[in-house]
This record gives C-alpha cells, structure tokens and sequence, in this order.
C-alpha cells in the first residue's frame, strides 16, 4: 500500500539541523531551530520550572487522565496572563479554552472549530509567516490569502500595503495576527497600529486570530499583551493560540492554550462543547506534566516572581546578542546597514540578504540558517560572534 506515496522533500528547517548535525567543522554555528540558548548554546530547564516539578512530583498521586478541557488553574492562568487580572471578557464568562498540545496543538484544534462552522472561513496570513501556519490550518480545509507585512528592501513593515489588503476582508473571514515577536521576520506591530486594526476589524467585521508563542520576550510580559487585550475587550470575538514552549522553556512538553473569545456567555457554553468536542477526536485526553507546571508556578507568587525574572533575563540577553551583532557587522566593514536588527524583537529577525547569499555562507563559513534569512538570535553568544559577523561579511 505503501509503496505508491510520494516521496516528500526534507522539511527546511529539519533538513537543515541534520545538516548542521552532519557538518564536521568544529567552528560551524546553528541559526536555524526556533529554540532558546545559553551561552554555553544549551537550552536550559528554567529555575522556576524545575522547582515546580520537585512540587508536582510531591503533589502527583495518579496517572489517571485529567479533565478533557485540562488542567483549569492552567487554563484559568493563561487566561489571566493573555487578557489581564481584570479582563471584561473573563469576568463576564465570555471565553471558552482549553488546554491543547503544544501551540501547534492549540491552532490546529481552532483551525478544526472553524471549519464546524456553517461557512467555511477564508484565513489571511501574513507574507511572510511561520511555515507551519499554512499546513496545521490548511489542513483543517480552510482557504489561506496572504497580506502585503514584511519588506525586505526597506526591513520593515510594509504597514500601508498590510492595510489596504486587508480592507478587502469581510465578515466570516479570518485574519491571522503574531501576537507580538513576529516569526520569522521579528518585526513588530506598534500600539499604534494596532489600534488602527481594531478600527479596520470593527468596520469590515472580520476575525482576529491570534497567535502568541513569545510573550514576555519582545518589550515585556504586559507590553507584549497589548494588542491581544486591545481586540479582546472590544470586538465581540476574537481566537487565541498561545504556546509556552519558549517562555517556560517547555518544549518537549507540548503545553498550549486554544481560546475562544464569544460574544456573550451563552455562546461561551456551546463553543466550550465544541472546542472540547474538536480535541476529543484529535487525542481524546490533554497531557498533565507541563499544564500542571505552569499551573504551579503562576499559582505561587514567589515562583511566578521567579519565572518573570527569568523571562525578563532572556529577553534582554536577545537584545543585547542583536546589539553586538550590528557592531561587529560595522566593526567588520558591512557594506549594508544592519541597525533594523536592533528595533526587531524576540527570538528571531530576517538578515534581508538574498537565498543565495545564505546559501554561500553556509558552504563556506558552516553557519546555518534557512534561505529566508531568518536567523535564531538565541543561537548567538560572545563566542561566535565575531565569526558570524565576519561570515556574513564576506558574502555581502
């Protein structure tokens, strides 16, 4: 039966990871996985987090599956930490959750519950955005467009283009938001401009959806919240997939949050019904181990003051790799102007180099990222950076 598939071409950033596995050179650098590292290039278990698990492991008496939402401190959590202590639309029972795997997980289950609706919506994402966006919601059958967002002639974003796109949208449709520490292109919306999004969602009537798997890593845990709280508290929906791989460093544990939020509490409890319904016949039961860290940790004042401290200590350790990086590039005689690199935020920025050039210092300097330009800032440290700066150099 087997036989007759296709054979599929290596997934870009997978395939480049086993190629950077297979490279022999000792000096060979690793931009590509979206994962965060230390100095050291580790990727840590977080202080806050490992002493949640010496909690959980004391508290934890059974393997019996957990309710088929999850874990309800998680989720109850979550909900606090995306839309505020004080949100008008928790206190008024307007949003319906659960706990999903991963942030992949979290949208393809609202990818899922969109496609249960009568008609079935048409989803606008950024050019460009995550790869993984297109297949985890195409897959649920939804038409995809795209909008005008990054350019990489002037690195930035093409704001004006973004807007006149999306005054094509209409009611029923969906437009798919980063949050914030947009990935890949690490360009981010301004409180400005995303006030004028509201206006233009209120007027055509479309969807937001948004998509937040880096909070706290672009300007801070509630800076980074604004424009999520901003749609939520007035549009009479809005969908959240938010993922805690990164800022709880949880990545193997594939902890993620679906949220819906409704018009009225009403509808609240038959999206509830839904959404529960769409993850049953997807995996049937939520995992436990990293809901229930999260759970602990946001639940416990010292240990959330910890984890903030922590989440902070990151993100200004990115900034200050991006910062370094744009000295050494001029220190090394760039012929182009690097400075954006210092106003993109998160995990990752775009070089705005062409595939080829990529591809040139990869054959000739090992250094490893996708053909985008889209760099893993975190895989930078004081002792590849000179190196890099040189690498990159040498290709422009």
């Amino acid at each position: 039966m087997f036989e007759v598939l296709p054979q599929l071409a290596p997934d870009p950033i997978l395939g480049l990871s086993a190629a950077f596995r297979e490279d022999t050179n000792s000096a060979k650098i690793d931009l590509g996985v979206g994962v965060y590292k230390d100095e050291q290039g580790n990727t840590p278990i977080m202080s806050s987090v490992a002493k949640a698990q010496t909690i959980l492991l004391e508290r934890e008496t059974s393997k019996t599956y957990i309710t088929p939402q999850g874990h309800q401190g998680y989720i109850d959590g979550m909900l606090q930490l995306l839309l505020g202590n004080q949100s008008g639309v928790l206190l008024a029972d307007r949003v319906a959750a659960v706990q999903a795997p991963g942030g992949c997980g979290a949208l393809r289950i609202l990818a899922e519950l969109l496609a249960r609706c009568p008609e079935k919506a048409k989803v606008w994402v950024s050019d460009p955005t995550w790869a993984n966006h297109i297949p985890l919601i195409g897959s649920a059958g939804l038409e995809i467009e795209t909008y005008p967002y990054f350019d990489k002639a002037a690195a930035g974003i093409n704001f004006d283009a973004m807007m006149e796109t999306l005054k094509q949208t209409g009611k029923g449709d969906v437009v798919l938001l980063h949050g914030c520490c947009h990935n890949p292109t690490g360009a981010d919306l301004t409180n400005a401009q995303w006030d004028q999004i509201l206006v233009l969602a209120q007027e055509r009537g479309f969807l937001p959806f948004i998509d937040v798997a880096y909070l706290g890593f672009g300007d801070g845990l509630e800076e980074d919240a604004y424009g999520i709280r901003l749609l939520a508290e007035n549009l009479p929906e809005v969908i959240i997939a938010a993922s805690c791989s990164k800022n709880f460093g949880l990545y193997r544990e594939r902890t993620g949050l679906a949220a819906i939020v409704t018009a009225d509490s009403k509808t609240r409890k038959i999206v509830q019904g839904q959404i529960q319904s769409v993850a049953r016949g997807i995996y049937s039961m939520p995992p436990s181990w990293g809901a229930a860290l999260v759970d602990i940790i946001l639940a416990d004042n010292a240990l959330k003051t910890e984890w903030v401290t922590e989440v902070n200590a990151m993100r200004n350790r990115m900034q200050t790799l991006r910062t370094m990086l744009v000295e050494r590039l001029e220190k090394n005689g760039a012929n182009k102007d690097f400075s954006f690199l210092n106003t993109q935020k998160g995990m990752f920025s775009f070089l705005c180099i062409s595939p080829e050039q990529v591809r040139e210092v990869r054959a000739k300097h090992s250094v490893y990222f996708v053909d985008s330009s889209r760099v893993n800032v975190a895989g930078i440290n004081k002792n590849n950076v000179d190196a890099l700066a040189k690498a990159l150099v040498s290709v422009l």
